[in-house]
């Protein structure tokens, strides 16, 4: 990164964050895969099975491609060989499952973090169905698994530790790299938009188990709408016919008595106005720390939402077009 690029960037945090996710059967609006990467809060790139082509989501991404031809076709090709290591692994998961068909979700998360001292932060995190699945710690280079089903996917990565390093490299160095080059192609509309992440938690809204699929939820400050600073993932079907949808917003810390996630449905009396109710200062929950309420409906599975605190960049789906390590098999 050259030195205006250091000046413009010094007094701010930034962040590179992909989203990535893969469905056993396509429809309901769904592509079969998905793949969506964010300089901050702004998108940056998309690719998804019906186009099958990587592509940038904002004009300033142009640049990379004049830089480096084969930058987007490179991209590409990575993302179709992550796209059928994917559907095999959903496979493989529902065999762990025994599940013989019907909807299922297969998430990887993943970014990096430069902090304004200096310092970087990186995570990686999985999801199965909408929920936790498998997490890497990478100063211990070990997975942590949510439940019995990963703990097979734990054991069968960290017999090859080589997985847990190559992650770790990326996330450490060729994350950072790739998110300085972004800041210098989008100088010009990231420093007006202000984006930046310093000081500054997430805050995630996840309502799962609720039927029918129609759902009203937002975050608010103060009682006033933040839907235009509010990232909101798709309403998205379990495979028990129930959906869930999560939304996340970035707040400054000492404010986020200030924020509720409102939610209205048709299972609902009335609509639920959720606060966060974790002790101040927590930046990463344990699972379960959040709020939970139900949402009742005419299926069987049980209902919840929950509002949880996470820190800047744990709520990504993630792939990422320069991360050339092969595709890890569940």
């Amino acid at each position: 990164m050259n030195r205006s690029a250091a000046r413009i960037w010094a007094a701010s945090s930034h962040s590179l964050r992909y989203f990535y996710t893969a469905v056993s059967e396509p429809g309901q609006g769904l592509p079969q895969f998905v793949q969506v990467g964010y300089v901050d809060d702004q998108p940056i790139t998309h690719y998804d099975s019906s186009t099958r082509r990587k592509r940038p989501a904002v004009p300033w991404m142009g640049k990379v491609g004049e830089d480096d031809a084969q930058y987007w076709e490179r991209g590409t090709r990575k993302l179709h060989s992550d796209e059928q290591a994917f559907r095999e692994s959903l496979a493989t998961l529902q065999g762990y499952h025994n599940q013989s068909g019907g909807l299922h979700t297969l998430q990887w998360m993943f970014g990096c973090e430069l902090r304004s001292d200096g310092s970087k932060g990186g995570y990686m995190q999985f999801g199965y169905d909408g929920r936790d699945f498998l997490s890497l710690d990478k100063e211990t280079l070990r997975w942590t698994a949510a439940d019995a089903t990963a703990q097979l996917t734990k054991r069968k990565w960290e017999k090859d530790p080589a997985i847990a390093q190559g992650f770790k490299v990326y996330l450490e160095e060729t994350c950072i790299e790739w998110l300085q080059r972004y800041l210098e192609y989008g100088k010009e509309t990231l420093q007006r938009t202000g984006s930046s992440t310093e000081d500054v938690e997430t805050l995630v809204c996840r309502a799962h188990g609720f039927y029918p699929k129609e759902i009203e939820a937002a975050w608010t400050r103060a009682g006033e709408s933040r839907e235009q600073e509010t990232f909101r993932s798709r309403v998205a079907p379990n495979p028990d016919g129930t959906y869930y949808i999560s939304l996340y917003t970035d707040v400054e810390p000492e404010e986020r008595g200030l924020y509720r996630c409102r939610v209205a449905h048709a299972s609902l009396s009335q609509p639920l106005a959720l606060a966060w109710e974790g002790p101040a200062g927590l930046r990463r929950p344990r699972k379960g720390e959040g709020t939970d309420r139900g949402l009742g409906s005419g299926k069987p599975k049980s209902q919840g939402l929950e509002g949880t605190g996470v820190s800047p960049g744990l709520a990504s789906l993630v792939h990422c077009q320069d991360f050339q390590q092969d595709p890890q098999y569940i």
